[in-house]
């Protein structure tokens, strides 16, 4: 599991819950003044998960104002843009003249270098934060600050593309190692140096290791999409995203995997969630396989035996039955 921190102010006496968001916010971006309508008793939550240098910060917190003055600039400045990407609620930022405002799933841009105004709506927001160091965009400094201010969508382009990739790691963080910290967190700054690249047509300037990690994963989510497809091939792949087969075979080489048995890997795990959701139990095995693009029973349980130690009927098996222990433990706790 990835090393996390978790803050909620429903922890602490109300009189203290407001100045403690404050802190916490503070050392998880940069020194601000906070001000909000519901300081007598705030509510907030936020997850820190450490990236190496990267941070991603999930949150949920009352309506508040962030106020980075020039003079708190002066005083402390780590050096690092910030980005937010706004899953509830509504938000809106001014630099001097510059204003932009945000919706569900957009990304609010800003740097710790710049002072700011940043307000939410009237109701609780959530968002997903990212803390990059400015070193690790790969842009020069000058290009990558035109970004800063401009809204930027998560719903299409490179934009959905970092936007899933966060909201996926944020969801589950269970199946990483600690030691895959620095490799997630330098995948989030290639992906957000490929953000920036595209708000201010840099693409040309991106290093060309940058170019291969954000294609290697367009092409992942482009499979992922497309895994109950039969008929999905390298070819088929390639194809779609403009490159050859030989290129794409080079990207999966990268990855220490061949394209063909990542797809596999990819749809027996999706069949294994399959099999052990009890609300899909009634589903048949074979239905199950077909759904992940195994039209072959035979095949489909071989590779499943291979991959996962026991055939998938008995997966299922046990399964069923943890579940049923599960709901008898239930029922027994409720009748005392």
């Amino acid at each position: 599991m990835l090393q996390e921190s978790v803050f909620r102010t429903a922890n602490l006496s109300a009189g203290d819950r407001f100045e403690a968001w404050s802190q916490r916010l503070g050392h998880t971006h940069a020194p601000m003044r906070l001000t909000s309508d519901r300081t007598a008793d705030y509510r907030g939550h936020q997850r820190l998960i450490g990236l190496g240098d990267v941070t991603v910060w999930p949150a949920t917190f009352d309506p508040l104002a962030f106020h980075r003055t020039p003079k708190l600039v002066r005083q402390s400045d780590p050096e690092v843009y910030h980005l937010s990407l706004l899953l509830r609620g509504e938000g809106a930022a001014s630099w001097g003249r510059q204003q932009a405002a945000y919706g569900i799933n957009d990304f609010h841009t800003n740097s710790s270098s710049r002072s700011y105004d940043i307000v939410t709506g009237s109701e609780p927001v959530t968002i997903l934060g990212v803390e990059i160091p400015r070193a690790l965009v790969a842009l020069p400094e000058r290009r990558a600050d035109q970004v800063i201010g401009r809204r930027i969508s998560g719903r299409e382009g490179v934009g959905a593309l970092l936007g899933q990739f966060l909201v996926q790691l944020a969801s589950d963080t269970s199946s990483y190692q600690p030691s895959d910290a620095p490799r997630l967190g330098t995948v989030v700054a290639d992906l957000v140096t490929a953000v920036f690249a595209h708000a201010v047509d840099a693409d040309p300037l991106l290093p060309p290791e940058t170019h291969g990690r954000t294609l290697t994963l367009r092409i992942k989510a482009f499979i992922h999409r497309h895994l109950g497809d039969h008929e999905l091939t390298p070819a088929g792949i390639a194809a779609a995203h403009h490159i050859s087969r030989s290129y794409l075979y080079r990207l999966f080489q990268a990855e220490g995997v061949t394209v063909a048995s990542y797809i596999r890997d990819q749809r027996l795990r999706s069949a294994h969630r399959d099999l052990i959701d009890p609300a899909l139990r009634a589903m048949p095995v074979h239905a199950v396989a077909a759904r992940w693009g195994f039209p072959r029973p035979a095949e489909f349980t071989r590779a499943f035996r291979t991959a996962y130690g026991l055939p998938p009927s008995e997966l299922r098996r046990q399964a069923v039955s943890e579940h049923r222990r599960a709901q008898a433990a239930d029922r027994g706790l409720s009748a005392e």
